[in-house]
């Protein structure tokens, strides 16, 4: 009951969408990075204390609780864009993440009302997960329900290319406040800067969205009278097993993204002994790379399908994650930034196969819950964890290359999972039906 008009949406309502998905997601991680790239001097304002060590796992153990609710969110937003809609869900979602993210930069230090200080920040940080659990998964879903079959992957790179953005310009941002503000105005309200710059993103954000309509494919399904009355039901009824090997190989997804983004600045520190500046750098540099070049994989996908590039990005990733992590640790500048790079590459391929994926894997009444649920367990788990499994295993082993062989072994994992997943490229996204029908069509394929 696909109509050919569904399938048509004009290159400029396409490109208006592409921003719509990619202004909330870039919010939601420019925060999580400059939460990262402030700790230490977050963890002075908010956990004043004779031992900085102690003030800084505070502060990371903060980080952390946001992850904690990413799950929550993504049920709960999930189940309110398969029944109230993509557009209006989405709307909502960057409204309280922008809101708690200027907050947090509005917010009274210890100095100033004490233990209610990082009290305010836990309860902002977890509104914070809770709104991104529905983000990703539901730009996603949104941008490919808008994009020609043929040239998903395309379009959708986009998205991913918004978050490597968002880290570049964190990174920037963080830097730029460091070395112009002495060490008094930054702990005063230096600090302060990005948190407010989500204000304006975000009212930019909802008004794109607002203005847009609803997606081809959920109008479709509304039409037919078929929106999913307990989409979490359905869900879990029907495919637990998609969200299983799907959830497999985005735990790759997620452990990639964040051991490249977030753990290897870190890395080139400790391991290689770059100074701070200079292994920021080689992350900024990296990640502009991989932001460039995630249209380019996109373009791949498009071509040779979704199981090839799921091999691709595993093998991929096997292959050169440990040069990559011994050039890292080697100390050389120019090592350095090709060994993130080559990790860099691998990264890319599982992020825009993996937003293709998320949609394509699963039917449209359904399709927001349970790729909410299966993206933001996988990066909860293994996204999340991943600065500190990567710690532990190099003070458990006395090895600066433990870390490689943990990425090999859920690249192992990932690759099984995804290849138990049906080819999905060319699908119509269009879909309407009872789960039981939807689901067996796809498992056909």
């Amino acid at each position: 009951m696909t109509s050919p008009s569904t399938e048509q949406v004009s290159p400029q309502t396409l490109r208006k969408v592409i921003i719509a998905a990619g202004i909330g997601n870039f919010v939601e991680w420019f925060d999580f990075a400059v939460y990262g790239f402030l700790a230490t001097t977050i963890a002075q304002q908010f956990f004043p204390s004779g031992d900085a060590s102690a003030a800084l796992l505070k502060t990371f153990a903060v980080f952390a609780v946001a992850f904690a609710f990413r799950p929550l969110g993504g049920i709960f937003f999930g189940m309110l864009g398969d029944r109230i809609g993509r557009k209006r869900t989405l709307a909502m979602t960057i409204l309280l993440m922008a809101a708690a993210t200027t907050l947090i930069g509005l917010l009274p230090t210890y100095a100033a009302i004490g233990v209610a200080a990082p009290i305010l920040l836990s309860l902002i940080r977890c509104a914070q997960g809770f709104s991104a659990g529905g983000e990703y998964a539901g730009a996603c879903a949104y941008l490919m329900e808008h994009a020609p079959s043929d040239k998903r992957a395309w379009y959708g790179s986009f998205v991913p290319v918004s978050t490597f953005s968002a880290f570049a310009a964190a990174a920037v941002v963080a830097y730029a406040l460091e070395a112009s503000l002495s060490a008094e105005a930054m702990g005063s309200w230096g600090w302060r800067l990005p948190f407010l710059i989500a204000a304006p993103l975000g009212l930019v954000g909802l008004y794109l969205r607002w203005k847009l309509d609803e997606t081809p494919a959920f109008e479709a399904v509304k039409q037919e009278h078929a929106v999913a009355h307990s989409p979490l039901k359905d869900t879990l009824r029907n495919h637990g097993a998609a969200i299983c090997c799907l959830g497999a190989f985005v735990s790759l997804t997620a452990l990639s993204f964040y051991m490249f983004t977030t753990y290897f600045a870190t890395y080139l520190q400790v391991a290689g002994g770059l100074s701070r500046a200079l292994a920021l750098l080689v992350s900024l540099l990296a990640l502009i790379f991989a932001a460039v070049i995630c249209p380019l994989a996109g373009l791949y996908s498009d071509r040779v399908g979704r199981r090839v590039t799921v091999m691709t990005a595993c093998v991929l990733l096997i292959v050169v994650v440990y040069p990559s992590f011994l050039m890292a640790s080697s100390g050389s500048f120019a090592a350095s930034i090709v060994g993130v790079m080559l990790l860099a590459v691998g990264a890319v391929l599982c992020g825009v196969v993996t937003a293709a994926l998320l949609s394509e894997t699963f039917p449209t009444r359904t399709r927001y819950t349970a790729s909410a649920i299966t993206y933001n367990m996988a990066y909860t788990l293994f996204g999340g964890t991943a600065p500190l499994v990567a710690t532990w295993l190099i003070s458990a082993t006395g090895s600066n290359l433990s870390p490689a062989f943990y990425l090999i072994a859920v690249a192992l994992l990932a690759l099984a999972g995804g290849l138990a997943l049906p080819e999905t490229s060319r699908i119509s996204l269009h879909d309407v039906g009872t789960e039981e029908q939807s689901a067996a069509a796809l498992v056909s394929r």
